[in-house]
């Protein structure tokens, strides 16, 4: 007789999950959650949660578009269920770990009525891992949480929501953390370090590949220097220290993906002489846009306040293109060695000065991408697999 093995069903409770409105929006927890819905001994459905204003901002036009979302999905193959949670003003915000867990039990009781789920998969500390471990000792499951940057280093301080995020890494059955040094944080705010396991990101190795930096500038119109920025546009990511940068590096210009309160700010500096007319915003791109403006950049800049593992780094170097970022959370991780970048201070001069090193003397763009091979897919998804089989198992 053919032994098979056990399927394992894994439903994947996550507040960063696509979506028609925001199909940018965690697109890496999408990678991930498809990459283990293709093994053939996996089922995976997901649970991503619409958080809901109260009345009477319920009423407000922006809202409109959430409530046309669909309460149920198939989203490239998987399906997707959208059930919704009272939120309240920002005062109330220590709340809505509760508030979704309350919302989403009975919606879960229904799914594993159906699907019998054997382990809860959290992609995000804040709120869904409080949420998920209360939902898991309700019905008996085991949960994972996966701790990716800002859900600790911000979350895990604010007074009322650190207290209910150790807690829920203490009582959750296993862990996840994007780098060694965000495992180290995590241990350091009180969770088991044993149930610490370090879960590399994954990144598309042949979508994001070397091309022909001057071909690839030619199709963007540039000639000279290119330096590209990509993340939210936001102080703590740094793109003000990357226009400073410009400033000092003349002939070089600079184009910034992502979207965020900092737009503002930058709009007005830009205009200023020294970096006038050598500036691109262009605003929220879909994820499909990055690698050809990473691959024909000659540096990326990051200068960022905090990071679990950033993406994008690993991104620009499977492209290629070394890194210029701090030294912060997996950074020494990832930036390795002098071919994958520099880490600097905080500083615009720091930043300029390594820009111009990298300028004058550029590694390899094969020697660079050799950084980034141990990032795959496949590898991120094997272990995350083998994470939550053992939990599932016991």
């Amino acid at each position: 007789m053919l032994w098979l093995p056990a399927m394992l069903r894994v439903l994947t409770l996550t507040s960063l999950f696509p979506d028609g409105l925001n199909p940018t929006l965690g697109v890496f927890v999408e990678r991930q959650t498809l990459g283990l819905a293709g093994r053939g001994d996996v089922e995976v459905e997901v649970v991503s949660p619409v958080g809901w204003p109260v009345w009477p901002l319920s009423l407000l036009p922006h809202y409109a578009p959430r409530a046309a979302l669909p309460a149920r999905e198939t989203w490239k193959g998987v399906t997707v269920h959208r059930p919704r949670f009272r939120t309240w003003s920002r005062l109330a915000t220590r709340g809505n770990g509760r508030r979704m867990a309350e919302a989403l039990l009975p919606v879960l009781r229904d799914i594993r009525q159906r699907f019998p789920f054997d382990v809860i998969d959290t992609g995000f500390f804040w709120p869904d891992g409080p949420a998920a471990v209360r939902i898991g000792a309700a019905l008996g499951a085991p949960v994972s949480i996966k701790a990716r940057g800002s859900d600790v280093h911000i979350w895990g301080h604010w007074p009322g929501i650190g207290e209910q995020i150790v807690a829920a890494g203490q009582a959750a059955a296993g862990l996840l953390a994007v780098s060694g040094a965000m495992k180290a944080d995590m241990a350091a705010l009180g969770m088991p370090a044993d149930r610490i396991r370090i879960h590399y990101t994954g990144i598309d190795l042949d979508r994001f590949h070397p091309v022909d930096r001057a071909a690839g500038k030619a199709a963007l119109g540039i000639s000279g220097p290119l330096i590209v920025s990509a993340g939210r546009l936001h102080e703590r990511k740094g793109q003000r220290l990357a226009v400073e940068a410009l400033a000092a590096l003349p002939e070089a210009t600079l184009i910034l993906v992502g979207e965020g309160p900092d737009r503002p700010w930058l709009e007005r500096r830009i205009t200023a002489p020294d970096v006038a007319g050598r500036v691109r915003l262009l605003g929220l791109r879909p994820h499909d846009e990055l690698p050809p403006l990473l691959a024909a950049a000659d540096v990326m800049v990051l200068p960022t306040a905090s990071e679990g593992l950033a993406n994008v780094w690993v991104e620009a170097l499977a492209c290629g293109t070394p890194v210029v970022t701090t030294d912060v959370g997996g950074a020494r991780e990832v930036i390795d060695r002098p071919a994958a970048g520099r880490l600097v201070p905080r500083e615009a001069g720091a930043i300029a000065a390594a820009v111009s090193e990298l300028l004058a003397d550029p590694p390899a763009q094969a020697e660079v991408r050799q950084v980034a091979a141990r990032f795959s897919w496949d590898a991120n998804r094997d272990a995350l697999f083998e994470h939550l089989n053992s939990l599932a198992r016991g």
